[in-house]
């Protein structure tokens, strides 16, 4: 039997049709990101970590993929900080705009739930900021993150606290009631309980608090030596100005993820004074990569040019997160999503935001993350010694 061919005109027709042809030499990546709600901060620093990495890259040509170049179109999907909306709005890039590649909506939370969908489809995904096991422990194979488990953030900074303030004992904790917040507060917990501390305080607050007094006002009652508060930068801005407000200090108070963005040390101003946390990355970190970006001075200098300020973590990790998919797709030579999810497996890679390789959840394991501390309205490193800038201040004994 003969194959079947449709006659010429008629196959060039059908061709302009579909969305591939039209976008043939562009590589589409979805991104679901809160850019209305509560967690609106949060998306704001992901765009620009992504448009950055997009501009660079398509600057320079865009990717190489086999004997061609490609240029990336990043394509925005606002959920309003709503994580159903999240889900839905993941599908609708995959199914709808016909994207090739998917980042996560922010948080740890909203990323394992519209992580099902990336699998349904077979779309390779990279969380930016998403470092609870939970997200990564479902037996997908499609996800990939470039957040280091939770414990890599509690343990060191444990370490440094033991090491530095033997009388440490009482340890409180309010966490944000959601995934990420709660799963580093229990982490917290271990890490506490592992070096003989007694955790005296352990609530939730639900998300959408505007007023904690009533919880802080029972964890000043218990004399704590060291509060551990987690939440993101409304809810941590609201409560280090209560905890001023009804007077309760600490040797050490630590606040995560907040403080190590400017936004939190504005919004605070003196209060982030010798508050502790920890994150992923700092711009005091020194790699030499084979990204698109290079060292870690480069990121730091084109990020500058670009927003007259330092980058995060956050924004950060989202270039961190385009520049491992160039890679992988460079990698691969094609756009073929097995293929490509293929690459982001093997990868064992050195980028400006570090060494990447991802281990058998999906989830990186080649990160040492610093702890740092706000000192003189700028956030201080105190470890790894490496890149270390100074030593932890103690608070009010």
């Amino acid at each position: 039997m003969k194959p079947f061919h449709l006659p010429a005109a008629l196959a060039l027709a059908a061709a302009l049709a579909t969305p591939a042809a039209v976008a043939q030499d562009v590589i589409r990546i979805g991104a679901p990101l809160p850019i209305t709600g509560p967690l609106s901060p949060e998306a704001q620093k992901q765009q620009r970590g992504y448009d950055l990495w997009a501009e660079t890259a398509n600057k320079a040509g865009g990717i190489k993929v086999g004997n061609k170049r490609m240029k990336v179109e990043i394509v925005y999907v606002d959920y309003q900080s709503n994580t159903p909306r999240a889900v839905q709005a993941a599908e609708k890039l995959i199914t709808q705009d016909k994207v090739d590649f998917l980042f996560s909506p922010f948080g740890s939370g909203a990323a394992k739930a519209a992580s099902s969908v990336s699998e349904k489809y077979q779309v390779p995904t990279i969380a930016a900021t998403a470092s609870s096991a939970q997200v990564y422990d479902q037996g997908y194979k499609f996800l990939f993150g470039t957040f280091t488990p939770n414990d890599t953030l509690t343990e060191p900074l444990s370490d440094i606290v033991r090491k530095q303030a033997a009388g440490v004992q009482r340890v409180a904790i309010l966490a944000r009631n959601d995934l990420f917040p709660l799963a580093i507060a229990q982490e917290m917990e271990k890490s506490a309980k592992k070096r003989g501390m007694n955790v005296v305080y352990f609530e939730k607050y639900a998300i959408g608090t505007l007023d904690h007094a009533s919880a802080l006002a029972q964890i000043k009652s218990q004399a704590p030596h060291w509060i551990f508060a987690t939440g993101y930068t409304n809810d941590l801005i609201l409560m280090r100005k209560q905890m001023a407000d009804l007077k309760i200090e600490a040797p050490v108070v630590t606040m995560i993820a907040a403080p190590a963005y400017q936004e939190w040390i504005d919004g605070t101003g003196k209060l982030s004074e010798n508050v502790t946390s920890a994150a992923w990355w700092h711009p005091a970190v020194r790699y030499n990569g084979k990204d698109i970006f290079g060292t870690t001075e480069n990121y730091v200098k084109a990020f500058r040019a670009r927003y007259k300020a330092d980058p995060d973590y956050a924004e950060a990790s989202a270039s961190a997160a385009g520049a491992i998919f160039q890679l992988a797709i460079e990698k691969a030579g094609t756009t073929d999503r097995i293929k490509v999810r293929d690459a982001l497996a093997s990868m064992k890679e050195m980028t400006f935001w570090g060494p990447v390789q991802f281990g058998p959840t999906g989830q990186i394991n080649s990160l040492e993350p610093p702890v740092f501390q706000i000192q003189k309205g700028k956030p201080t490193v105190v470890h790894p010694p490496a890149i270390r800038q100074g030593e932890l201040k103690l608070g009010v004994q």
